[in-house]
């Protein structure tokens, strides 16, 4: 059996409902795992995903920001939702599916980008963005993730690598790439024994981008990304990963996110 698993910051579901319906219907993921998905659960566009075959459905929503939903073929259970940093913000969603008489334990998470300058004394976004990974750690020891068959997925606003960036020496300063943030989230993979599937299946000497910003004229030509978009795998699940794809055209469709799909391909 195959089971094909996409994260993406859709930045407003309502707004991209045509993006995200041409995508189930041109690629067929069994699930998809969406961030930033802007609405509250009762204005998100259920029907209209269903109508795309889709029928299992858990939304973690909030009005006019944050916001994260798995989408799935696959009945979904366990579904659950954990507050990070008392902050009330809907960012975390999990469930769990069966394949191949499996259960397989899904979390997407939406990790805050934590503002323009990396000091949590003077930017309060920054310490948030910290103090949010720190409680992910507590949340990985406490969960045991390693002993499952787990899969964390999400926009995860950390590139860790200098491959994971256009340009690690400009970017060493720049949230998102800064050694604090880095460090920590190669201790959370560390921490967990996560495969990072995305690095698993591209060389570490090979550029890797699922974001370019929306500030830049030509996107495509300038090819100033960075990888944001994360899908990590427990080890109980690597004999099953077949690959993975960046959907990097996605960012020139009309009215785009800035961030692309990425899919995980496993086989059982």
């Amino acid at each position: 059996m195959n089971l094909k698993i996409t994260t993406w910051n859709i930045n407003s579901v309502r707004l991209r409902i045509a993006q995200v319906g041409a995508f189930l219907r041109d690629h067929q993921p069994d699930i998809l795992c969406l961030q930033e998905t802007k609405c509250r659960d009762t204005e998100f566009p259920t029907a209209d995903i269903r109508k795309f075959g889709y029928e299992h459905i858990a939304i973690n929503g909030q009005k006019g920001y944050h916001g994260v939903a798995i989408i799935s073929r696959l009945p979904l259970s366990n579904i659950d939702r954990k507050a990070f940093c008392e902050m009330g913000d809907a960012r975390h969603i999990s469930a769990a599916i069966e394949i191949a008489n499996r259960p397989v334990r899904i979390d997407n998470l939406y990790v805050p980008a934590g503002g323009d300058e990396p000091d949590p004394v003077i930017n309060p976004k920054f310490a948030h963005k910290l103090s949010f990974l720190d409680e992910m750690s507590h949340w990985i020891d406490k969960e045991s993730f390693a002993k499952e068959s787990s899969i964390l997925v999400g926009d995860l606003n950390i590139a860790p690598h200098e491959n994971d960036v256009w340009s690690h020496k400009a970017l060493l300063p720049v949230v998102s790439h800064t050694p604090i943030e880095t460090d920590k989230l190669k201790s959370l993979i560390a921490q967990g024994s996560w495969i990072d599937t995305l690095r698993h299946f591209t060389p570490m000497e090979e550029k890797l981008y699922t974001w370019w910003s929306y500030r830049a004229q030509d996107w495509s030509k300038a090819n100033k990304g960075r990888r944001l978009d994360h899908i990590w795998a427990s080890p109980a699940l690597e004999p099953h990963l077949e690959g993975i794809d960046i959907l990097r055209e996605a960012r020139g469709w009309e009215r785009p996110s800035d961030h692309v799909p990425v899919s995980l391909r496993l086989r059982f």
